[in-house]
């Protein structure tokens, strides 16, 4: 499975990205999907995941209400819609795959496949 994230770059604090992640996978449906974000200095961290279907989502407390994660499986794509952006969420930002098709997984050990991350900067 080949993940390729883009959308990521340079904005105000308070706006708005939308981060993307097209995957190769020929069986979309059958993984689960997360973000996750790592900052200068700083271990990579969970953002956020969604099930197979998109029935179930999981969120970090820090992104919670600002950030939402949807899946589209006909265009075997997934979506992070990042609004009122801090300087705080100034990471790398990687989306992964798990086999765990049902569950949306908070830890990234239970990802096998990984993008090669997209940059998000929000200046203050």
């Amino acid at each position: 499975v080949q993940l390729q994230a883009s959308g990521g770059g340079l904005v105000q604090a308070g706006g708005s990205l939308r981060l993307s992640c097209a995957a190769s996978a020929r069986m979309f449906s059958s993984y689960a999907m997360g973000w996750f974000r790592q900052a200068p200095g700083k271990e990579r961290e969970f953002v956020a995941a969604v099930n197979w279907n998109g029935g179930s989502t999981y969120y970090a407390d820090s992104v919670k209400g600002r950030f939402t994660i949807s899946r589209d499986n006909a265009k075997n794509t997934v979506y992070l819609q990042m609004n009122s952006l801090k300087p705080e969420d100034t990471a790398v930002y990687y989306c992964a795959a798990g086999r765990h098709a049902f569950l949306a997984s908070t830890s990234l050990y239970d990802y096998d496949y990984w993008g090669q991350g997209t940059l998000v900067t929000v200046s203050s």
